[in-house]
């Protein structure tokens, strides 16, 4: 279509001016046309360079077909404006990667019924001071951003489409804008991406999806608002938020999303109500580090597609749940390190196939008048230092109501637990909790289940219709005052003060204290998250590694790290083992019974005999030395060898495999073993199997279960347990078919002061942290001096002790106007904390 002519209807009262005329070109038409002026331009292709200085009105005729007035340069900005004019039934082209089609750099312009076709670095682009009302505007830029905000630009957009971009649909960028009904859609990075200090975004009731990378991106201190917004088919997380970031949403719904539907981070805060989050891959909310924060208040998040928890909450942050709702999940809510919290209320967890609520390495959980139903396990406290309370909370038709483990110490109040498929609450491995007015009703198994000799306490706690009866305890048992149970016959009973305790053991009738255990209490087992492996605060360390992000429960396959494919060949995995710190002897045994297996593999090849190597293994040594991560090294070097079909861990632990019942502790070994099918089945604190004082335990069960399965498929699990040298002694003894499986131990020794060091020194580097001068002899001093007793936790101490010098750190450097580089990132001896009294 050739070029028409342009008629300028002047809206001026000047007399020298004549109202109307005829114009060639635009450009002509432009520089006669004044404020008021209105040009109809006529269908053409015009190939000119626009530029609107005046409030004029800019339109094709009237009645046009749309896209029959095109205005499409050979390069540069197809239409650039200026003023407060408007535009109207325009078509517009560019193909310059270095400048947008559109541009608007000053008024308050009004847009309609815009149609941008171009290859262009952004489709439109609001600058300065400009304030456009952009409506049912379409933008197709396959070749960069579709709308972009800059530089204190701002306006509002209404029922505007991002049909295409090859970058971010919409991105803001020190701006300002108002998005209504908008449609973002087929872009590349993100959806919308709104980045730097200043900048902001508003958008209601848009839709985001089909985006190659994540939904809405918030970044670098920004801020956005999102009501009544969609997002959904990503390729990506949903929704991230990232250093210092602020975002609202309200109403939204989030679904149909492959990775986190929510993650966010380095201090980011969120705000969501009445939100919906579904069909995710991967956890629902992922919140990290600390100072980050999340807030939902009537949000219902659902419909899990992966195996990971709904709600992930760890490194130091924190989460509030009000009227919440989250049901049909593989895990409700994982929270875990240190600082980490998260408060609970008036919440549902439901339908959930593994455990609702899982509080591990010193992190705190609270819940108050919250309902769960229909879980494996409704809360379970993993470890040392993990606590918090549940307050007037129901437990319902689950397998186990509660679990105390490793040295964890809830507070527990007026909870009931009701139709457990075996105990109410159960206490072992040195698990410690304070139970006051709680109850359990209906229970095929124990009311309460104390064993190992756990200090916890019981205090006016009442049983009924428990089928193995009330109260179970160890001879060491808990102290209980004030508990009675109503048992119908099923159970022994026998006095105690204050009470009946119901199913008690001889000896162990009235109330007591329980004395330690010599076991892993105080001693939480470290984990990776399957999305940070080799990237997170115990990379490199040594530390021992198990459940995080990527798993769902103590019994769940560990993946292996991420972008790491199921190729990576032997020599790969053996350089990762020789890159831990320490553990010499351990990668010298573990590289001798690799040679010993590859070499019997070539000699198969060629036709010779080969010696039949024991792959099954002990390992022994402190909490923290690295069992955990040589043993996933150890899976992924078999997979190579072609030993193994996969060489995945699964990680297990007693209360894994010993059930409440006659039969359910070898239907459960017999699960965890199919799970490990093709790869590695890793006990921890195989000891526990096997208590000294076994009584009535079914700990023996799962050890013999384990023996049979062990030779009936000796070619398709390799197991390895693992725990304190002494006890797995002992443990060797006690199935004369346990020693002759296991014909090799590997003993992880403790780390020394310059490997603590060494992980120090890995943790800064990973994180971004120098030490200053003096710093490095400062902490070879302090790890020569730390006490190193049983709570010492080796490759863990050195991670806890970094943490706690970024602290302190932090609290110097916060008081400083404006640090520089050096003072951001240099620990210095003053940084250091204190020596404990003991370990």
């Amino acid at each position: 279509m050739v070029q028409g002519t342009v008629q300028v209807t002047h809206g001026g009262t000047s007399r020298w001016r004549r109202r109307s005329g005829e114009y060639p070109t635009l450009t002509a038409a432009l520089a006669a046309a004044v404020d008021g002026d209105v040009l109809s331009i006529a269908p053409g292709t015009y190939r000119e360079n626009l530029v609107l200085r005046h409030a004029v009105t800019l339109r094709g005729p009237e009645g046009s077909v749309a896209g029959s007035v095109r205005i499409a340069p050979l390069d540069g900005i197809a239409l650039t404006v200026r003023a407060s004019a408007v535009v109207q039934d325009l078509y517009l082209e560019g193909a310059d990667r270095a400048a947008p089609a559109l541009l608007v750099e000053e008024g308050s312009p009004e847009l309609t019924d815009l149609r941008v076709h171009t290859r262009s670095a952004s489709g439109i682009e609001v600058r300065g001071g400009a304030r456009p009302l952009v409506r049912r505007c379409t933008v197709e830029n396959p070749a960069g951003v579709g709308i972009s905000v800059l530089d204190g630009g701002g306006g509002v957009f209404e029922e505007c489409e991002v049909v295409v971009a090859g970058q971010a649909g919409v991105s803001v960028r020190g701006g300002h804008p108002r998005l209504e009904r908008c449609r973002i859609h087929h872009a590349v990075g993100a959806g919308i991406a709104v980045t730097g200090e200043g900048s902001g975004l508003e958008a209601l009731g848009c839709e985001v999806y089909e985006v190659k990378g994540t939904g809405v991106q918030v970044a670098a201190r920004a801020a956005a608002r999102l009501t009544d917004c969609a997002v959904h088919r990503t390729s990506a997380d949903g929704v991230t938020l990232d250093t210092d970031a602020v975002l609202t949403l309200t109403g939204c719904d989030i679904h149909d999303i492959p990775e986190n539907a929510v993650d966010l981070r380095s201090r980011s805060v969120l705000t969501l109500s009445r939100t919906t989050v579904r069909r995710f891959g991967r956890n629902g909310l992922s919140v990290w580090d600390p100072g980050t924060r999340v807030d939902a208040e009537s949000c219902e998040i659902h419909d899990s597609t992966g195996d990971y928890p709904a709600v992930w909450v760890s490194d130091g942050a924190t989460a509030s749940l009000e009227s919440c709702r989250l049901h049909d999940v593989p895990d409700a809510l994982f929270v875990l390190d240190r600082g980490s919290r998260v408060d609970v209320v008036d919440s549902d967890l439901s339908q959930v196939r593994n455990t609702a609520v899982s509080v591990s390495d010193g992190a705190s959980a609270q819940l108050d008048d919250c309902r769960i139903r229909e879980a494996g396990t409704g809360a379970w406290f993993r470890d040392h230092g993990s606590g918090g309370s549940l307050a007037n909370c129901t437990v319902d038709a689950v397998q186990t109501g509660v679990i105390v483990t490793k040295g964890a110490d809830p507070v527990l109040e007026r909870c009931t637990v009701t139709s457990a498929a075996e105990a109410g609450f159960y206490v072992s491995a040195g698990g410690r909790g304070t139970f006051t007015a709680c109850r359990v009703t209906g229970s095929s198994g124990f009311g309460f289940h104390v064993i190992d000799g756990c200090r916890t306490t019981l205090t006016r706690c009442h049983t009924e219709r428990c089928a193995r009866g009330g109260y179970e305890f160890a001879e060491d048992g808990p102290l209980a005052e004030g508990c009675t149970g109503d048992e119908d016959g099923t159970g022994p009973a026998a006095g105690a003060a204050g009470g009946v305790l119901a199913g008690a053991r001889p000896g162990g009738t009235g109330p007591r204290t329980a004395t330690a255990a010599r076991d892993s209490a105080g001693h939480p087992a470290d984990r990776v998250p399957a999305s940070r492996t080799g990237a997170g605060p115990d990379a490199g360390a040594g530390a021992e590694t198990g459940t995080g992000a990527g798993s769902s429960a103590a019994a769940q396959a560990v993946p292996a790290p991420a972008g790491a494919g199921a190729a990576r060949g032997s020599g790969e995995v053996l350089g990762q083992l020789d890159a831990l710190v320490g553990l010499d002897s351990v990668k010298r045994e573990v590289r001798a019974l690799t040679d010993m297996i590859e070499v019997g593999r070539r000699r198969q090849q060629a036709g010779l005999k080969a010696a039949s190597v024991r792959r099954h293994l002990v390992f022994t040594g402190s909490p923290g030395t690295g069992k955990t991560t040589v043993a996933r090294l150890y899976g992924e070097i078999l997979a190579a060898l072609g030993v193994l079909e996969r060489g995945h861990l699964v990680e297990v632990s007693r209360v894994d495999l010993v059930g409440e019942h006659i039969g359910s502790t070898a239907i459960r070994t017999q699960e965890a073993f199919d799970r490990a099918r093709g790869g590695v089945l890793f006990i921890d604190e195989a000891y526990a199997l096997a208590p000294e004082d076994s009584g009535r335990d079914f700990g023996r069960e799962a050890i013999d279960t384990l023996v049979k399965l062990m030779e009936d498929h000796r070619d398709a699990v390799v197991v390895i347990v693992a725990g304190y040298t002494e006890e797995m002694e002992r443990f060797l003894t006690v199935n004369p078919g346990v020693a002759s499986r296991f014909s090799r131990t590997i003993t992880f020794g403790d780390y020394g002061p310059q490997e603590l060091l060494r992980i120090v020194e890995q943790q800064a580097e990973e994180h971004e942290y120098r030490l200053g001068e003096g710093t490095g002899e400062a902490l070879l001093k302090y790890f020569t001096e730390l006490p190193k007793g049983p709570a010492f936790g080796n490759g863990r101490t050195a991670r806890q002790t970094f943490e706690a010098m970024v602290e302190r750190h932090a609290g110097r450097v916060a008081q400083l106007a404006d640090p520089g580089t050096d003072e951001l990132t240099l620990l210095f001896p003053e940084d250091l904390p204190a020596l404990p009294a003991e370990c």
